[in-house]
């Protein structure tokens, strides 16, 4: 096992679950947050599952998702966007359930529960079928054109799946306030989605037949 590697992911790791915990609980002004808890548990349990198995079977894999360094300004700008956007969904979230202002019913939060899961089934699936992935936009060394599973449907699976997620998480916190504000992301998304494809067009070979026989970016017959 890589030891840094292991380091690396742990310290990523916990970082994350402190930072999440003080955007929604700090707000709320409780930990008693049912709505809050249940997000931290479905985001976090599974992720570390995920962590654990990536550092075992693929660690390259795991080595790349870590890596968040944009090195294009145009998707730097995307990065700084989705954070605001995040933020201000968590923050909103925990506020709306401190003062009251608009609370969904019980059965909406588990749907979203649901939504979250199986969208997460999926993101794992997109991991498995494209060990090319990385958090930053590139053409890696010996890369391919991936055309198999959920790729030969759209060409974005993974950008499907998380606008799924990220869509379910103000689900999960019970928040309409934070469902609109998360539907910003959509948006942010698409650019990046533009700018990928130009540096992908230019510089991974097979990529424009690739996009002549997938026709659809992320929803089939809409988008």
């Amino acid at each position: 096992m890589d030891r840094k590697l292991f380091v690396q992911a742990l310290v990523k790791f916990f970082l994350g679950v402190v930072l999440v915990g003080i955007l929604i609980f700090l707000p709320a002004g409780t930990m008693n947050f049912f709505n809050g808890q249940l997000l931290m548990a479905l985001l976090f349990i599974p992720m570390f599952m995920a962590g654990i198995i990536l550092m075992i079977v693929n660690p390259d894999l795991l080595r790349k998702r870590l890596d968040a360094r944009e090195s294009e300004d145009e998707q730097k700008t995307v990065v700084a966007m989705s954070g605001l956007i995040f933020i201000s969904a968590f923050v909103l979230a925990g506020l709306n359930y401190r003062f009251g202002w608009f609370i969904m019913p019980r059965w909406t939060v588990y749907a979203g529960a649901a939504v979250f899961l199986i969208s997460y089934v999926l993101y794992a699936e997109v991991l498995r079928e494209n060990t090319y992935l990385s958090r930053t936009i590139e053409v890696q060394q010996d890369q391919k054109v991936i055309d198999t599973g959920m790729y030969g449907i759209v060409r974005h699976p993974m950008y499907a799946v998380t606008i799924l997620l990220f869509l379910s998480i103000p689900v999960i916190l019970g928040s309409p306030i934070s469902f609109l504000i998360m539907l910003l992301y959509i948006p942010v998304i698409a650019k990046r989605i533009r700018n990928e494809e130009e540096v992908l067009k230019d510089g991974l070979q097979g990529y424009d037949e690739y996009m002549s026989k997938v026709r659809y970016r992320v929803i089939p017959f809409i988008w």
